[in-house]
């Protein structure tokens, strides 16, 4: 089984890798619910879906039936302001068929621009700490990609008491030496504060680029077990106290699953310089 972590101050016991529910944007329902069996079968106790996930909350909305006390159940909302944000969070409750999510993340807030116009008068902020005052939501998040979101999820801490955070963290973006120390500087804070802190993209190879799509993923994935294996110990084992959240393809979710189950802190960190030069591997964020 994977093993579990505490999510930050939530007290639930989150296996450490996350089932991110953007597999599920534009798949059956029968291929969703052989994906809810493998997560049975691993243990996987946590899912992170978006309003924004193509079909993903209507795949999971029928697994809630029999299966809501055995998952903590995020979404997020990527509406900007309060209005269309409070739209969004009760078409999310609708789809997933629940009343509420246990937590309810800020999706994709990645520029300032952005930034100022969630968090301030009549942003979507408001709208989630109002779903979480009327309980539509135990806890608040927020999430963000590009090489400025570390920075970018300081600030919002400074802001606001969030519980959890979201953002890229793989080895091709951690040789940026600017992001790597922004980021090692968002997970002290976070770690001081008990904030949960969930990592994405640790199975990217490089951008598309010119080359046709493949996979379901929005970069080119690492598809090999071997160099899954070492591309997902390597987060596990660096940052021992983060959350990896799994491939956007339910077709490679069989072999992060299996490598994050075989898994063992006492091994040394793999080496992943090697495997980035024999595959090329770029950042997905400059």
């Amino acid at each position: 089984m994977i093993p579990t972590l505490p999510f930050g101050r939530t007290g639930h016991l989150s296996t450490r890798t996350i089932f991110g529910a953007a597999a599920l944007a534009d798949v059956t329902q029968q291929e969703a619910d052989a994906t809810l069996e493998l997560l049975l079968e691993h243990g996987v106790n946590h899912i992170d879906t978006a309003a924004s996930y193509g079909r993903s909350e209507e795949r999971i909305g029928p697994w809630m039936q029999r299966h809501r006390r055995d998952f903590f159940l995020a979404t997020k909302v990527e509406e900007r302001t309060y209005d269309r944000a409070w739209q969004s969070i009760r078409r999310s409750l609708e789809r997933l068929r629940v009343e509420q999510v246990d937590l309810l993340q800020l999706h994709n807030v990645s520029d300032a621009e952005t930034w100022e116009q969630v968090m301030g008068p009549n942003g979507a902020l408001q709208a989630v700490l109002e779903a979480r005052d009327r309980g539509l939501t135990r806890f608040i998040g927020i999430t963000g990609h590009g090489t400025q979101i570390a920075r970018l999820h300081l600030r919002a801490l400074e802001r606001m008491d969030f519980d959890a955070v979201l953002l890229p963290y793989n080895y091709p973006m951690m040789q940026n030496p600017q992001y790597a120390a922004d980021f090692r500087a968002l997970l002290q804070v976070c770690e001081a504060r008990n904030v949960a802190v969930q990592t994405i993209k640790s199975l990217c190879r490089r951008p598309w680029g010119r080359k046709p799509q493949t996979r379901a993923t929005w970069y080119e994935p690492l598809e090999e077990q071997a160099d899954i294996d070492k591309a997902v110990h390597w987060v596990l084992a660096t940052q021992p106290r983060v959350f990896l959240n799994t491939v956007g393809d339910i077709h490679i979710l069989p072999r992060v699953l299996d490598a994050a189950r075989r898994f063992d802190p006492g091994q040394p960190v793999p080496d992943m310089s090697a495997l980035a030069r024999r595959l090329g591997m770029e950042p997905l964020f400059v």
